[in-house]
């Protein structure tokens, strides 16, 4: 590949993260959870987690110091995302969506914009949501339907959003809408809409296998009239500011399925080592042994993969230069979904019954896991992006 050993010198976890890590992982294992499975099982949102991150300014890292925020790094946030997901997926949604939803403007929106929107969203005053999938368009996202009209001096929008995390707790959301139907995604233009906008409403809450504490419903735009203004970038540019925001975020997906991962090898651990069976304890099977063994592998190389594109992100945001980003951001999601899936799946074999109960967070975390395989592109559609993007 390009490059392998630089990226890894140049870019390794500094001090500073590992104090971010520890940190984190602190407050989710004291404020968010003891939430987790309360949030899972009654399906709702963990507004304490929410709590207990905008009060250590953890809800939002990526923000610049210009507009209120920490502006932390690309693997900063990584680090917030996985540590969070450790303990519980649905909560650590929020600082992934914030910045999935955010960066549309972080990327391509005027000066006046990116102070109107971003300075609440750093403050912990508001959240926000990403809309590009649509019911007829997931992964051909350039087909999509919703249409925005200019009338003057105001764009009126019309459409369905579908998929949309965290929809009807955000406030803005950036949405992507057909201004030019010829030109298909060249047509497509990015706005900011409003909770509060008159025609914004929301469907009822999909029911999910997992994540259940982060909703997912539509969104519905009948006639939203906003100003002109709330364009993101230029007309017709909103598609490539898309794809170029998932380069960056899909590697948010791929720290999510890290901590997913993580908290299920590390609860998987510590149960060998004290169930007993045939008068020692299981973890002292070489059996038991080789699957912790393979859990471990999966998970580290999937880490150094994940921060890799970590460094890729930073330094292409830095102006750096496009650095192979597609490709490491597609492969990093697909490659620690995928891993994610396994781990979670052995520790749950690993478990036996045990692990097949509501009384154990492992079913959780295997229901939990199977979404990161799917959004932000599905893991067949990454495999589709590598091959066009090979380094």
């Amino acid at each position: 590949m390009a490059s392998s050993v630089n990226d890894f010198d140049l870019y390794r976890p500094s001090e500073e993260h590992d104090m971010l890590r520890d940190a984190v992982r602190s407050l989710a294992e004291a404020k968010i959870a003891p939430f987790a499975a309360e949030v899972d099982e009654g399906a709702r949102f963990p507004q304490e987690a929410l709590d207990a991150l905008v009060a250590n300014d953890l809800h939002a890292v990526h923000v610049p110091e210009s507009y209120g925020g920490s502006g932390a790094d690309a693997l900063a946030t990584v680090i917030v995302i996985e540590e969070v997901a450790r303990v519980c997926a649905s909560s650590s949604l929020i600082p992934a969506v914030n910045k999935l939803g955010s960066l549309p403007v972080i990327l391509s929106a005027s000066e006046e914009l990116k102070k109107k929107y971003l300075a609440p969203l750093a403050k912990g005053d508001a959240m926000f949501s990403y809309c590009l999938s649509e019911p007829d368009a997931g992964s051909d996202a350039a087909g999509m339907k919703t249409k925005a009209v200019r009338d003057g001096d105001s764009y009126v929008l019309n459409g369905v959003k579908r998929w949309i995390t965290n929809a009807g707790v955000s406030e803005y959301y950036t949405v992507m809408a057909v201004t030019d139907p010829e030109k298909r995604s060249k047509g497509i233009s990015a706005f900011v809409v409003e909770k509060s906008d008159p025609g914004v409403s929301f469907g009822a809450p999909e029911k999910k296998l997992g994540i259940k504490g982060s909703p997912t419903r539509e969104v519905y735009l009948d006639n939203v009239r906003i100003p002109a203004d709330r364009m993101i970038g230029e007309e017709g540019t909103g598609f490539a500011t898309a794809m170029k925001t998932l380069d960056h975020t899909r590697i948010t997906i791929a720290a999510q399925a890290l901590g997913i991962a993580q908290g299920a090898l590390d609860y998987a651990k510590g149960y060998v080592q004290e169930r007993k069976q045939f008068g020692k304890p299981i973890g002292d099977f070489q059996g038991v042994q080789f699957m912790l063994a393979d859990m471990a592998m999966k998970l580290e190389a999937a880490r150094q993969l994940t921060y890799a594109a970590a460094a890729k992100s930073e330094r292409v945001s830095a102006g750096g230069g496009k650095e192979d980003l597609t490709f490491f951001g597609a492969a990093a999601k697909c490659y620690a979904s995928d891993a994610a899936m396994e781990i979670t799946t052995d520790a749950v074999q690993l478990l036996g019954g045990y692990g097949y109960t509501r009384d154990y967070p492992l079913e959780r975390m295997m229901r939990d896991a199977k979404i990161t395989q799917i959004y932000e592109g599905t893991n067949q559609v990454q495999r589709i992006v590598m091959a066009r993007n090979l380094p």
